[in-house]
C-alpha cells in the first residue's frame, strides 16, 4: 500500500516560525504525536476498540470499552520522560534541520539541557526511530562493496582481513551517473553467510546487483539476483572508477564521522550512527526541513521504547 504523501502546512510545518506556533503548549505536542500514532483515529491498546476516548486529568488516554488506560508517548521513544514534549520536539528540529548532523554537546547547548547524558541518551534514541519499519528495498542497479573505518590513518576502501577496523557493508543503487538510495551495515566479518544476507534484506530480488571479484558475493546468482562482477585490482584508483557510488558513500561516512562526531563513535553504537548517515544521506534533496521533522516524529512513535540503562548496556 502506497504511503500517502504528507502536506507542508497541513501535517507539518515547513519553518519554525510555523513550528513554534504550532508547538507552544504540551497540549498541542500530545495531539500531534496522537495523530501520528493512530491516524484512523484511537486504537485502544488493551482492547483494540476504536473510540474517541476520555481525557483524564493526569493526561491519559481512558477507554470507554475496556476502561483501560494509556498514554499518546507509551509505547513510543518518549515513553517515561520527565522532560516536556515541546524539549523533544525542539530536538528533532534541530537534529533534522541541521545539514551534518550535531553532537551530543550541540544538542545540550541549543537546548539548555542540564546534563550532558541526557543530549547523549536523546541522541540515541533519536537515531533508533531513523529506520523506518518495514522500508522498501533498493532496486534497479545496485553496487555492493564493503569499506573499513577504525585508524584515522588507513585509508581506502579495501582491507578485507584488517583486525582493527570495523567492517562496514555498503549498497548504493545506480541514478543515472549519481548516487540513488543507500543502505549500510555494520559487519561481523566478509562471509558470505553475512555479506549475501545483507544485500537479501537491502535489495529487491530480481535487481542488478554489482560487485567485485570478492567469492563471497558468488551467491546472489542462485537468490534471484543478475551479478555484474567487475575484478578491481589491488590500486585504489581503479577501484574508484568500476565501483565509483559505494566509493563515494564511503568518504562522506568517514567524512561525517570525523567532523560530526570527531571519530568519537564505539563500535557497539556504530550501527545507529549508520542509520542516522542513511536518514540523511536519502534524504539530502528534500526541500524542507519540516518533512525531515515529520518523518523523523512518525517513525519515534513507532519503534519501542529505548531506556537509558538498555543504552549503556550495549556499550559493555
Amino acid at each position: 500500500m502506497e504511503r500517502k504523501l504528507p502536506v507542508g502546512g497541513v501535517d507539518y510545518p515547513q519553518t519554525f516560525q510555523d513550528f513554534d506556533e504550532w508547538f507552544a503548549t504540551e497540549a498541542a505536542c500530545q495531539e500531534f504525536l496522537k495523530k501520528l500514532r493512530w491516524p484512523g483515529g484511537f486504537r485502544c491498546p488493551h482492547c483494540d476498540a476504536a473510540s474517541e476516548p476520555w481525557s483524564t486529568a493526569r493526561g491519559l488516554l481512558h477507554c470507554r470499552r475496556c476502561q483501560g488506560q494509556t498514554s499518546v508517548t507509551a509505547g513510543t521513544i518518549f515513553e517515561g520522560t520527565r522532560k516536556p514534549l515541546r524539549t523533544w520536539f525542539l530536538a528533532m528540529w534541530f537534529v533534522t534541520s541541521q545539514k551534518h548532523g550535531v553532537s551530543a554537546l550541540g544538542l545540550q547547548r541549543v537546548l539548555g539541557l542540564r546534563s550532558y547524558q541526557t543530549a547523549w541518551a536523546w541522541l540515541h534514541k533519536l537515531r533508533r526511530a531513523m529506520v523506518r519499519p518495514g522500508r522498501d528495498r533498493l532496486s534497479g542497479v545496485v553496487e555492493v562493496d564493503e569499506t573499513y573505518v577504525g585508524s584515522a590513518s588507513e585509508e581506502g576502501i579495501r582491507g578485507r582481513g584488517s583486525e582493527r577496523k570495523a567492517i562496514i557493508v555498503i549498497a548504493a543503487e545506480e541514478n543515472g551517473s549519481g548516487i540513488g538510495r543507500i543502505r549500510l551495515l555494520s559487519a561481523p566479518d566478509v562471509s558470505g553467510s553475512t555479506l549475501l544476507g545483507f544485500v537479501e534484506l537491502a535489495v529487491t530480488s530480481g535487481s542488478v546487483v554489482h560487485t567485485d571479484g570478492w567469492p563471497s558475493y558468488s551467491g546472489l546468482e542462485t537468490m534471484g539476483y543478475k551479478h555484474r562482477v567487475t575484478k578491481v585490482s589491488r590500486r585504489q584508483e581503479l577501484a574508484h572508477e568500476l565501483l565509483p557510488r559505494v566509493h563515494r558513500v564511503a568518504s562522506l561516512l568517514k567524512r561525517w564521522l570525523l567532523g560530526t562526531h570527531q571519530g568519537a563513535v564505539g563500535l557497539s553504537h556504530l550501527a545507529y550512527y549508520l542509520d542516522e548517515f542513511t536518514f540523511r544521506f536519502n534524504r539530502r534533496t528534500a526541500r524542507s526541513r519540516g518533512m525531515l521533522f515529520y518523518r523523523l516524529a512518525e517513525q519515534a512513535v513507532a519503534i519501542a521504547p529505548a531506556p537509558y540503562r538498555s543504552l549503556l548496556s550495549s556499550e559493555e
